[in-house]
């Protein structure tokens, strides 16, 4: 064994032979109060699925009034009750409640804690060597706080009054005045109070994924070679403790101004003729404030999603990730200009010209680091022994939409051209295509890649590939057409167009908008079906079923507590060594884990690498 290897070897015995207890749990503490951070992570995607069912009926519902005004809604009146009109109609009022809970589910329970929440405590540990989380605890804490923040979501669709009903990011005055419609009433509170619960537990989440990353990796991990997943989840974590707090302040200065007669958002504000007290308050503050979350917010979904297909397209590309130091520095990039470009949302708002360049010129560039990644994703894919599994289908589909959608960003980054397309359709179709689409196809590509790992169990490859390709052409089918309508001049939130003759033309293609939503969403049954049949009816799976280097294949193929049952590996290489030349002549085939010294492998070491070995050796 090199003096290299040797050395990394003497670290793991101080740092890996830690005292492991085997731990015995009952169902409670196994099940529910569970501080093994596998279990939270299955806590968070199993409670993500179901968010993610509510808020896409919740699209199905709306999109039939959308696409089909005339239609007689009267046999969802069990459901919605009195939320249908006497005529069989939704409720106007309650169709901006739908759009507005639409929004916040799948933004924030089902693409922040459902994809973020899941893989970071999943995989953060065992891919860089931790037996659990700095704070199992804490990291309990995250979930329950979570679950709590779902309850009191979950309950606001149900109160008389009905949900919040002031767009996803609530604006004032009409979020801040209780009076001002049914849905600013008692559930807005309970937004605000669900919001509240959902930042407590991102923030617990955060702190313990940044801690575990820089302080409990194992002998060998350094940071050059950290799984871009980690990096992802890293820096997301990041972003998360520096954003978040910042709408939580948002929020409760909002509490204030409702129950408490500030006027921090609400001046000059006349109400039946009658003009309120509070003045001096400006609603444009709580659109700073929203934003500086709101922008991050978008790397906070995408960030692990990136991440994800890093992994799944190099494993299944059989070839080294490219440009592995670019990748890093493209997410350290977005990471920090994610938090100076929140006011391209609001060059409508009256922002001075001259702000209004800066944050055009701001968002361009963070086209670059992002441009950076779809070239090495592409770079990867060319001329690789591509394996198409279904977790690599939906990675090449994610970067499929990040193209696209990005490329529409373009325009709404440019202030000139945001002002006629601002609150149209083109800006829904935008974001659902670079944001929502393609984070959702990270999250699949890793329920499908890591389901093994999760469940001991194989899910079905061929249903698989049914649901990717419905899916696939379902969102493009539902989006593209948006951004022409857009164009058009569609705004969006209006409940119908039947009244307007300008849009009269384009019903039809509104229609088919929603019959491909329709479609879109009911392919998602495949998915539920696939994941809970196999989770115990399918194949058992392998130790190592991708032949993946990274540490987590090296754990049982169902770990206990604690993940590794004896010392924890050590690593010394990084995790992208797939078809070395002549690693055959070492006795692999096309993948060197990283637990495998240089030392063993002689043949297929890199000039770099030879000369590291060599280097300690002389000292």
């Amino acid at each position: 064994m090199s003096t290299l290897d040797t050395q990394t070897a003497a670290h793991v015995e101080d740092h890996a032979h830690d005292d492991h207890h085997e731990h015995h749990d009952n169902f409670w503490t196994k099940y529910i109060f569970s501080t093994d951070h596998k279990m939270i992570g299955k806590q968070f995607l199993v409670t993500g699925i179901f968010w993610a069912i509510i808020g896409g009926a919740l699209s199905m519902i709306f999109r039939l009034q959308l696409g089909f005004p005339d239609m007689d809604l009267e046999w969802i009146r069990p459901i919605l009750g009195n939320w249908i009109t006497p005529q069989g109609k939704l409720d106007p009022e309650f169709y901006l409640a739908l759009v507005t809970m639409h929004g916040t589910i799948m933004v924030f329970f089902v693409l922040t804690a459902g994809l973020s929440g899941t893989f970071s405590n999943y995989l953060i540990p065992l891919q860089i060597g931790a037996r659990d989380m700095a704070s199992g605890f804490m990291n309990m804490l995250s979930y329950w706080f979570f679950f709590l923040s779902g309850v009191v979501m979950l309950v606001s669709l149900f109160i008389e009054t009905g949900p919040a009903s002031a767009g996803w990011w609530n604006y004032p005055p009409l979020s801040a005045l209780p009076q001002a419609v049914s849905g600013s009433g008692a559930g807005m509170t309970m937004w605000l109070v669900a919001m509240a619960l959902f930042i407590v537990s991102s923030l617990l989440g955060s702190i313990n994924y940044i801690t575990t990353v820089i302080n409990l990796r194992t002998a060998g991990m350094t940071l050059a070679r950290l799984p871009l997943t980690i990096w992802s989840f890293f820096l997301t974590a990041i972003i998360g403790v520096l954003s978040f707090p910042v709408l939580l302040a948002a929020a409760l200065l909002l509490i204030f101004d409702r129950g408490f007669g500030t006027a921090f958002y609400l001046s000059e504000i006349y109400i039946g003729g009658e003009a309120l007290p509070q003045v001096g308050g400006s609603p444009i503050l709580y659109q700073h404030l929203f934003w500086f979350l709101g922008h991050p917010e978008v790397y906070i979904v995408l960030l692990p999603a990136l991440g994800i297909t890093s992994e799944v397209i190099s494993t299944n590309s059989r070839k080294p990730i490219f440009g592995y130091r670019a990748m890093i520095g493209s997410m350290l990039g977005i990471t920090i200009l994610s938090f100076v470009v929140w006011a391209h949302h609001m060059f409508v708002s009256g922002m001075n010209p001259f702000l209004g360049t800066i944050f055009t010129l701001l968002t361009l560039i963070i086209a670059v680091p992002s441009a950076v990644k779809v070239f090495n994703y592409l770079a990867t894919l060319w001329r690789g022994n591509i394996v198409f599994t279904p977790a690599t289908l939906f990675s090449i589909g994610l970067v499929s939409l990040f193209i696209s959608g990005g490329l529409t960003g373009i325009f709404l980054g440019n202030s000139a051209i945001d002002i006629q397309l601002h609150d149209t359709y083109f800006v829904v179709a935008h974001f659902h295509l670079v944001m929502g689409s393609a984070s959702f196809f990270g999250l699949m590509a890793g329920v499908y890649h890591w389901f093994p790992k999760m469940f001991g169990r194989m899910m079905d490859s061929r249903l698989g590939y049914v649901h990717f390709w419905l899916t696939f052409i379902g969102v493009y089918m539902v989006f593209f057409p948006m951004h022409y309508i857009g164009i058009a001049g569609f705004p969006r939130h209006y409940y119908s167009f039947t009244n307007f003759q300008a849009f009269s033309g384009f019903s039809d293609l509104n229609a088919f908008v929603s019959a491909a939503a329709i479609f879109t969403f009911v392919a998602q049954l495949i998915f539920l079906f696939n994941f809970f049949y196999s989770m115990y009816k399918g194949r058992r799976a392998p130790q190592n079923p991708w032949n993946s280097n990274t540490l987590e294949w090296t754990t049982p193929i169902e770990p206990g507590h604690g993940n590794w049952p004896g010392a924890i590996p050590a690593v010394y290489r990084w995790p992208y060594d797939y078809s070395k030349p002549n690693a055959d002549k070492d006795g692999f085939e096309d993948f060197i884990p990283q637990t495998v010294p240089l030392s063993e492998t002689p043949n297929s070491n890199l000039p770099f690498e030879k000369e590291q070995m060599e280097e300690v050796k002389q000292k």
